[in-house]
């Protein structure tokens, strides 16, 4: 499939697929939506409702260009929090791809720049410490082979959407995650789809709408609460 490379709103650079008219990150800006959706709406929404700075143990669901994980580290290594990150993607960015990426630069981060590249170059199905306090694990699998059992407090969900891979928002592929999750984990992606919201109902999810990122009206973040698997 052909893979281009656009400039998005906010200066950063994300892959568009042409063939799906699809890209990696909103076109809106890449930066400005991982940071809304899954730092602010996911890390530090689970770092202010459990209090802790102890290893958090991520899971990626579409590892892609790292940029959700790079910004996860950069939060880590300013704020002293332990992350435990593991990322899944069935089919990884190749290094030449991310020589073009420069989010370092748009998210004021250059200082990490050399980790940016770390967690790229780093070998697939083994543990790596990428620097203390941050440790990274990319496995290179479909989502649906996913089989950990309450591993996770918090999942970062940034899948293809809906239209072009309805098959990775399914009740199927939701009842994973609930696996997945720790007793009240958190799941947040940029989808707001009925579709999408329904599914996670199904499976035993308390679902909450929130604002969107930019360019984007809502969002969708979910709490696994004790007893109330489907």
């Amino acid at each position: 499939m052909e893979r281009k490379f656009l400039v998005t709103g906010d200066g950063s650079v994300t892959i568009h697929l042409p063939e799906w008219n699809e890209q990696y990150h909103s076109k809106h800006g890449a930066v400005q939506e991982a940071e809304h959706v899954f730092l602010q709406a996911g890390l530090d929404f689970y770092l202010e409702q459990t209090n802790r700075k102890m290893p958090v143990h991520i899971l990626e669901i579409g590892f892609g260009t790292g940029l959700n994980a790079f910004l996860s580290l950069v939060k880590a290594a300013t704020e002293e929090i332990g992350i435990v990150y593991t990322g899944v993607e069935a089919y990884p960015v190749s290094l030449e791809e991310v020589t073009q990426l420069n989010y370092p630069k748009i998210a004021k981060a250059e200082a990490f720049s050399e980790l940016f590249e770390k967690m790229h170059g780093v070998a697939w199905e083994q543990l790596h410490e990428i620097r203390p306090g941050f440790t990274l694990k990319k496995q290179q699998k479909k989502f649906s082979s996913i089989k950990d059992e309450q591993a996770y407090d918090l999942i970062y969900f940034d899948a293809f959407g809906a239209r072009v891979q309805p098959e990775l928002w399914t009740e199927e592929i939701f009842q994973l995650m609930f696996q997945s999750l720790k007793e009240y984990g958190v799941l947040v992606t940029y989808a707001a789809k009925g579709s999408v919201r329904r599914a996670m109902l199904a499976v035993g999810f308390q679902v909450e709408k929130l604002p969107g990122p930019p360019g984007k009206r809502e969002m969708l973040r979910v709490v696994k609460i004790p007893g109330k698997a489907s």
